[in-house]
């Protein structure tokens, strides 16, 4: 998988750092104790220790090795967290375009010396309870982790991970396969054209579709012209058919090797079973080489620089004649200066992050453009940082104007500096992070430390993030102007930056497409005959490679009976809070409240429930109380984790055309500050503010912006709800929330030029929603602290009660279901029925700017709690693993495909797929499969380990309890559906084919996102948009 590397603040962000959690392991000494043992000089296994550091911020001990034949460096992070992980990481520095580090990351999981089977790593989904697995390639370094709660299956997984990563087969086909191939178009027929073929070809056809991602690789390659940085490491599209295999092999023989290694480990297994395996298996097996792959320091530039490039137009865009896009980028220091790029990182959130920030205030709000440029901030994800500052969808006759702004921004802030209070809202925005709790930490830390490890930084430095708070606020302490000195020395002073801008051009896709037919020509010319007879016997023997029954014999599988029989339950407390029904449930949330409500849309009037996920984006952004927007956004900051609303739609667990409508309030806080978080919540029930049309505005640009932005990236998840909209009422709602519906809404929304009609609209709705008469809310909190919880809770209830009354539903049709089926508690949850409803088949196309497209087909099947659920959801694993991977991405060529089982619909999809109507038949030839009965008990058991290894993935401290909340799908019934899930048999998947996706029985829909169709045209069963 290409990563283009988010900024490194973002990583902070998502670097959720995690307490104590419970673990089923019943050590005598936790891991953390057991790790401060270790000794710097001692030898285990091969290496030495060299290092051994407490971090009681983050709860674990760190231990650094290095292998003392090899060179390679080993980071252990002993922490009392069951989900254990392990990652190996290698410095990959590409000096072209043609995408060789990312096709051999593909490349080397397709089979190894040990496990010589053709894509271990894909079976290997099916034969473990991983709750992760993947590789990344990034700039400069490509990563392999994994992670999982089981130490059987962690030998497993590090068997695998290091036989495919030191000893790849790298067979030639398997280059065609993954990489590119000219071949048949039709494989079986001589006389059909060549093209060119690949995962990544069409992975990377498909990424350079996004302009957001064409915009920060232009930005990246032109800033650090001298080195790695200049050229695309995952692969140019017109550049991937220049890679031989043997660069290839040449690429992995010098860049994959011990000497250029990092390992990870992470977790309560013990670390020195980890280095004995680790050794026995990989490093004993090598002697110590110089790698060579140091990225220089990019050589200065005397003075600044301009350039410009083009892109598609965007169909979606919210204004089609504000396309343009201008940013400015400045080269900063070294990322393995731990403290430098702690404070720059800080730097770069206090000038850019929120309503309150200088370059917010300049560019944002005066409406030049619809939102920051798509790279902004702080980024370190390369050996030098960069900070960039720019808009996007703006007019290219403001690229002057826009400059000017910036320019003078950065003087205001030299001038004036930042205020105090903003400095302290972004430290306590890290002490939460630091207390938050997250399932996937482990994989969040080999993230966070990946890139200046990569560069030989200090990754232990990186994790003291206390010293480096301590170490700022003494800055500031001794010099004032300490933030103002940096923007001067790193902005004002520095010559080496570059002014990009970009365009739309209308015949872009076209040049595309004509570049890569002129390279197509220019390989087929200097083909002989004898040439073109072995591209199509190469063509035949690779689809015959495909079409063979794998033998998996070779690679190591848990068993089902490893799957624990039973399910830990939580336990909740129900009550009330000022006649508002409450469930409470006592965890070690290491010092955090989280606090949910659930408020019902039943009273809404049908014509504003587009306008739904507009009004979530903005209540708690348009200012409340006696605060305007910029101080709401500032308590915000200081006083919670962050407040939020939004949709929510909920199928119900036992009747299909049942669900719930409704929003989803959602904040977090440190247990000191209770009060200030719900006094908040009260500002916001009791005096919103709607009346800014000016920052209504910007609020609209942004949030059009975001949605035409993300298509291009989740283009399977538009026509996988597109698809399932005329199945079931909740698809219909579904869609108009989450789907095409509303992102074709917000663009309307965003072009009226008054917005007096929505801030008419946003009080009416307001009313309907923070109603205390359709609420019930949740608290998590430690046991200490829930008392505590309850007073404020219903003290924010009194507060509110004047928001209470009781409206008629909108439908007459409304069902109250309990919550606990025992009926004891007084929570539950008033159901839409619509039992008469008609399901209708549907095939929509949506005509893209994409070289590639998303198609999906849902079919309409049962809700959770039937008894044919869990047999669906086994058939969903196991026609994805065993049938569609081969059919959509082995020989179809897609980035992904597979089917999934969820919200009581049967769904098929694939991702960045060359293919369209094509694609439809290989879904149904699925089908066709499964009916026939080919499959083994082995391949149901692995796609039974597949499905556990999701049902059993660990959940966070603050989202316990939360299925039972908000879908009333209790632990008990969690445990009926594991009962079910273990009994199902090959009859049962038998039966559940025939009776739900067979042609006669099925009610399917149909939806297609990408580029012009000549087929679906001319085809009237398909409405075109």
């Amino acid at each position: 998988m290409f990563r283009q590397t988010k900024s490194a603040l973002q990583k902070l962000q998502q670097l959720r750092f995690t307490a104590q959690q419970q673990t089923w392991r019943l050590n005598s000494s936790s891991a953390k104790e057991r790790a401060c043992q270790y000794r710097a000089g001692q030898k285990l296994h091969g290496f030495t220790v060299r290092e051994v550091v407490e971090v009681p911020d983050l709860f674990l001990t760190a231990v650094k090795l290095s292998h003392d034949a090899t060179g390679a460096q080993h980071l252990h992070a002993a922490r009392d967290d069951s989900n254990n992980l392990f990652s190996v990481q290698f410095r990959t520095t590409p000096m072209d375009s043609t995408g060789v580090p990312h096709i051999l990351e593909h490349t080397v999981l397709c089979g190894s010396h040990r496990f010589p089977c053709r894509d271990p790593f894909f079976k290997m989904l099916n034969r473990s309870l991983s709750t992760f697995m993947n590789a990344f390639t990034a700039n400069d370094y490509t990563m392999y982790p994994f992670s999982t709660q089981n130490r059987k299956d962690f030998q497993n997984l590090l068997s695998i991970y290091l036989d495919a990563v030191f000893f790849p087969c790298l067979r030639e086909q398997d280059f065609w396969q993954e990489g590119w191939r000219l071949e048949n178009e039709t494989p079986t027929d001589f006389n059909s054209p060549l093209v060119f073929k690949g995962v990544v070809f069409n992975e990377m056809k498909g990424a350079f579709s996004d302009n957001e991602l064409v915009y920060a690789q232009h930005l990246q390659n032109k800033l650090y012209p001298d080195h790695t940085y200049a050229v695309v490491s995952g692969g140019e599209p017109l550049a991937i058919p220049d890679l031989t295999w043997e660069q290839l092999r040449q690429f992995h023989a010098t860049h994959y090797h011990p000497s250029n290694a990092r390992f990870f480990t992470y977790g309560d297994l013990p670390l020195e079973q980890h280095l004995q395996q680790i050794e026995a298996e990989a490093l004993s097996k090598f002697q110590r080489i110089d790698p060579n792959t140091e990225v220089p320091p990019q050589p200065h530039w005397s003075s600044p620089r301009e350039d410009h490039v083009t892109c598609t137009p965007d169909a979606l865009a919210p204004d089609p004649a504000r396309q343009d896009t201008l940013c400015v980028s400045y080269l900063l220091g070294d990322i393995t200066d731990t403290f430098e790029g702690f404070t720059l990182r800080l730097l770069s959130s206090l000038m850019i992050s929120g309503p309150n920030s200088p370059f917010y205030k300049a560019l944002i709000e005066p409406k030049i453009g619809s939102d920051f440029s798509s790279v902004v901030g702080y980024d370190g994800s390369t050996k030098e940082a960069s900070f960039s500052i720019g808009l996007q969808g703006m007019k290219e006759e403001d690229a002057g104007k826009v400059k000017q702004i910036i320019s003078r921004t950065l003087d205001d802030i030299i001038e004036v500096g930042f205020e105090q209070e903003r400095i302290e809202a972004l430290l306590h925005r890290i002490e939460i992070q630091m207390k938050h709790q997250s399932t996937n930490f482990g994989l969040s830390l080999a993230s966070y430390i990946a890139s200046s490890w990569n560069h030989d930084g200090d990754p232990v430095e990186l994790l003291q993030l206390s010293d480096s708070v301590a170490k700022f606020r003494r800055a500031l302490e001794e010099n004032p102007r300490f933030l103002q000195d940096k923007v001067q020395l790193y902005f004002k002073e520095n010559t080496h930056r570059l002014t990009l801008s970009m365009s739309p051009d209308e015949s872009y896709l076209e040049k595309q497409a004509k570049a890569e037919e002129e390279k197509l020509q220019k390989k087929i010319s200097a083909l002989s005959d004898a040439d073109r007879k072995e591209i199509y016997e190469n063509g035949l023997a690779l689809l015959a490679a495909q079409s063979q029954t794998q033998d998996a014999s070779c690679l190591p599988a848990l068993k089902v009976s490893d799957i624990e029989p039973t399910m830990p339950f939580t336990p909740v407390q129900d009550g009330t809070a000022g006649g508002v029904p409450v469930q409470f449930c006592e965890q070690p949330t290491n010092g955090l409240v989280y606090f949910r409500a659930a408020c019902s849309l039943n009273t809404l009037p049908e014509d504003l429930r587009l306008y739904v996920p507009l009004f979530c984006s903005v209540i708690t952004k348009m200012g409340c109380g006696a605060l305007d927007y910029r101080q709401q956004s500032q308590q915000v900051e200081l006083r919670t984790g962050g407040m939020s609303v939004s949709p929510l739609v909920t199928p119900d667990s036992t009747q299909l055309d049942m669900y719930e409508q409704g929003v989803l309030l959602y904040s977090s806080c440190l247990e000191r500050n209770l009060p200030h978080m719900f006094q908040l919540w009260s500002d916001i029930f009791n005096s919103p503010r709607f009346d800014d049309e000016e920052r209504l505005r910007v609020l609209v640009m942004m949030s059009a912006q975001e949605l035409a932005n993300g298509i291009p990236d989740s283009g399977h998840m538009y026509a996988m709800i597109r698809a399932g909209r005329h199945l079931s009422p909740a698809g219909e709602l579904n869609e108009a929330f989450n789907g095409m519906e509303q992102v074709k809404f917000m663009k309307k929304i965003a072009e009226m030029p008054d917005l007096n009609k929505v801030i008419r609209t946003l009080p009416t709705i307001k009313r309907h929603l923070l109603n205390p008469d359709n609420m019930r809310c949740a608290v998590n909190a430690t046991p200490q602290k829930m008392s505590d919880a309850s007073a404020q809770l219903e003290s924010f209830m009194k507060d509110v009660a004047g928001n209470r009354k009781t409206r008629k539903p909108v439908r007459s049709n409304i069902i109250e279901r309990p919550i606990d089926p025992t009926g004891a508690s007084g929570l539950s949850r008033k159901l839409i029925s619509e039992l008469n409803f008609q399901p209708c088949q549907m095939k929509t196309f949506f005509q893209l700017p994409f070289p590639v497209n998303f198609v999906s087909e849902s079919v309409r099947a049962v809700p959770f709690a039937h008894e044919d659920y869990a047999s669906l959801g086994i058939l969903a694993r196991m026609m994805t693993a065993k049938f569609l991977h081969g059919e959509i991405r082995e020989k179809g060529g897609a980035y992904g495909g597979g089917a999934r089982m969820g919200g009581g619909l049967f769904t098929f999809y694939s991702y960045r797929d060359p293919n369209s109507v094509q694609t439809l038949s290989a879904f149904r030839r699925g089908v066709d499969w499964v009916k026939s009965g080919r499959f083994t008990q082995q391949d149901i058991d692995e796609a039974k380990l597949s499905v556990f290894s999701a049902v059993d993935s660990p959940v966070a401290p603050a989202r316990k309890g939360l299925g039972r909340f908000l879908s009333g799908v209790t632990d008990e019934a969690l445990q009926e559906h594991r009962e079910r899930l273990f009994a199902v048999s090959h009859k049962s998947l038998l039966d559940a084919a025939r009776r739900y996706l067979g042609a006669g029985q099925r009610t399917c829909g149909v939806a297609i996102l990408g580029p012009e169709n000549e087929t679906i045209k001319k085809d009237p069963s398909w409405i075109v948009k």
